[in-house]
């Protein structure tokens, strides 16, 4: 397996597809690298060679992409600001309810977690 940022990129998938295993590199910037890399399309992870990977390694390790653990730290500190601002979207991330509009009478059991009983509802 090839390891990239951090990261081990399956061998036996395409390029552009190994490199969305990435956090932070979708489908549109793996075939950005690989354009700039000169690479192709249709070639697998386990056919390159070790000067290819190098070369894909540097361009992710540029500044043009933020990635990994950054990206993680990035995203994090954003839903803090947003709590700390005391914004709607900040109480409904601290409330752990959805924040996107979404309904919550039903259809929010991901992020509300597993229904609780109600005390005293017998037949």
């Amino acid at each position: 397996m090839a390891r990239i940022a951090g990261v081990n990129v399956p061998d036996n998938k395409r390029i552009i597809i190994a490199l969305t295993y990435i956090h932070g590199i979708g489908r549109t910037k793996a075939a950005q690298i690989v354009e700039t890399c000169g690479l192709d399309v249709s070639r697998r992870m386990k056919d390159l060679t070790e000067d290819e990977l190098n070369q894909i390694r540097k361009e992710i390790d540029s500044d043009q992409y933020t990635i990994e653990g950054d990206l993680r730290r990035e995203v994090s500190m954003n839903i803090k600001r947003l709590m700390d601002m005391g914004c709607l979207r900040g109480l409904r991330h601290r409330k752990h309810l959805p924040v996107r509009g979404q309904r919550t009478k039903t259809n929010a059991r991901t992020r509300k977690g597993p229904a609780k009983a109600i005390a005293g509802k017998k037949k």
